[in-house]
């Protein structure tokens, strides 16, 4: 009688056990692990804002941006306050180390340049880039957001297409691109002295045409019309990371969910002929030519075992993020070098005169480029006051030990504030926040007044994941400023408003109009 007493009750007994296990396991991640997790790092003197279930400091974040970005600012460099409010908030209150919290994850700010190197560095493997949401993963599963031995085989195989030997033989591809551009706002002054512009949306169309002709070669038509789609991709992506995520949603068939999958399906289409083209080119050894990114990506990936090397749904990703990381970066880069130019016309002359030095109004010399000093401390000093990334983030997926003696929790996320430290203070001197490109004058090392053995200029990352494309963003750049500034003075046009804000990269949220003059040759 006890035995089927007992029998009976087995099945409640059970599911009341697992209910149990299931409450235990909900109340261990919201509330045990982040009091826990909190408490390692207060012990070890590092303080930041109290923990509220599950939301975090979502709240004030959104109050905080939302407040900042409704204002524009005066014309000066002091940005931080109103690109990055709650880090700024966050550093003030409790500290260059400390933490807040993104959702039940406490998130480290560490704004110092010698502990940010040494996360960077990862000798231990120890660190990673944070888990990506479905949504970023659908623009693309490149480089950027690879972790451990599938990055190291995917950047071997990219590296010789970023090699600088490669891209001086990219100059033409880069200055006919310009030249287009250049004729183009020719062609708008009309019987006019000036013309108003916004060099924002100039400078976007102007990197999608150098990574579709730079990238696809004699398929670059083909290319430019990724490039479209996957605008309007980032735009449906963006719209979605910008609301309320409500679990399983993306895979209710909404007319904006459709349309995600179906761009998303288009691109790979369009880039798997763009491939299979390019390969059978390459086939034919006597009319083959790799000259672009795609065919060194293919030649260096067949010189590969097949076990080291990328498949072609791979290769189709790292294409998409020669979109993604190509055309934003170098985008805000010219944009806020013309709009610190217009502010600085002093500078903008120093640049022009240097130019009419070294650099010929018919060719665009590599070596002639790579002379121009004033150019190369004015970019340097773009990146510090306006970097196109504001931060970097990581998550430490191992207990790990950064400096003498801090010990980094697992689980924890880390946000090393790029955008605080090239601004800051004790690391660059009393004038952190003005443009005074003179301090790159003997080079990086020797820019900041803090210790020269890390300096504090990261707009490219460091270490191992320093950015695959910095040079050749730095290429394009130096081209289209020495085409602009050889054809045109400029300045701000009285409608700009001077509002950087984040969307990815740091742009201007309301455009940026700038007054264009033709410069007459040899005046």
């Amino acid at each position: 009688m006890e035995v089927s007493v007992l029998l009976h009750h087995l099945p409640l007994s059970f599911l009341l056990i697992l209910l149990l296990y299931g409450c235990g396991r909900i109340l261990y991640s919201i509330w045990w692990k982040p009091r826990l997790l909190s408490r390692r790092l207060i012990r070890q003197g590092i303080h930041g804002t109290d923990y509220k279930l599950l939301l975090g400091d979502m709240k004030e974040y959104i109050a905080l941006i939302t407040e900042s970005w409704s204002k524009p600012l005066g014309l000066h460099h002091r940005i931080v306050q109103r690109v990055d409010p709650f880090t700024l908030s966050t550093v003030q209150k409790h500290g260059k180390v400390s933490f807040f919290w993104s959702g039940k994850t406490p998130r480290l700010i560490v704004q110092d340049p010698k502990m940010m190197k040494e996360v960077l560095a990862n000798r231990n493997g120890h660190f990673s880039k944070p888990a990506l949401s479905s949504e970023i993963l659908v623009l693309t599963r490149g480089l950027t957001t690879l972790k451990g031995d599938v990055w190291s085989i995917h950047r071997r195989i990219l590296n010789p297409a970023f090699h600088l030997e490669k891209l001086k033989e990219m100059v033409p591809i880069f200055a006919s691109s310009c030249r287009r551009m250049i004729e183009e706002w020719k062609n708008k002054f009309g019987l006019e002295e000036s013309y108003e512009l916004d060099v924002w949306p100039e400078f976007q169309k102007l990197a999608a045409d150098i990574i579709s002709r730079a990238a696809f070669g004699s398929s670059y038509e083909e290319g430019k019309k990724v490039f479209e789609l996957q605008n309007e991709l980032i735009g449906l992506v963006l719209e979605v990371m910008q609301s309320l995520q409500i679990p399983g949603f993306r895979f209710i068939p909404t007319r904006k969910n459709r349309r995600r999958k179906e761009l998303n399906k288009e691109i790979g289409s369009i880039l798997r002929s763009i491939e299979q083209k390019k390969e059978n080119e390459m086939k034919d050894k006597e009319t083959a030519r790799v000259d672009d990114l795609l065919g060194l990506m293919l030649q260096s990936n067949g010189g590969q075992a097949e076990s080291r090397s990328m498949t072609m749904d791979e290769i189709i990703e790292e294409c998409k993020q020669f979109y993604l990381a190509g055309q934003e970066t170098t985008a805000s880069l010219l944009t806020w070098a013309m709009i610190v130019l217009s502010m600085h016309p002093d500078w903008q002359e120093k640049a022009r005169e240097e130019i009419r030095g070294f650099c010929s109004n018919k060719e665009i010399d590599f070596e002639a480029i790579n002379r121009l000093k004033n150019l190369t401390m004015i970019l340097q000093e773009v990146l510090r006051l306006y970097p196109p990334v504001i931060a970097q983030y990581q998550h430490a997926y191992h207990e790990t030990r950064i400096g003498e003696q801090l010990v980094i929790p697992a689980g924890t996320d880390l946000t090393l504030p790029t955008l605080l430290i090239h601004h800051d203070h004790d690391l660059w001197g009393e004038d952190a926040e003005e443009f005074k490109p003179e301090r790159f004058a003997e080079g990086i090392s020797r820019a900041s007044s803090s210790s020269r053995d890390i300096p504090p200029f990261f707009p490219f990352g460091s270490g191992p994941r320093t950015c695959i494309g910095q040079n050749f963003a730095m290429l394009e750049a130096k081209i289209a400023l020495v085409l602009i500034l050889q054809n045109f003075s400029f300045d701000l046009s009285p409608a700009y408003s001077h509002s950087p804000y984040t969307v990815m990269t740091l742009q201007p949220q309301h455009g940026a109009q700038i007054i264009l003059r033709k410069i007459v040759t040899g005046s």
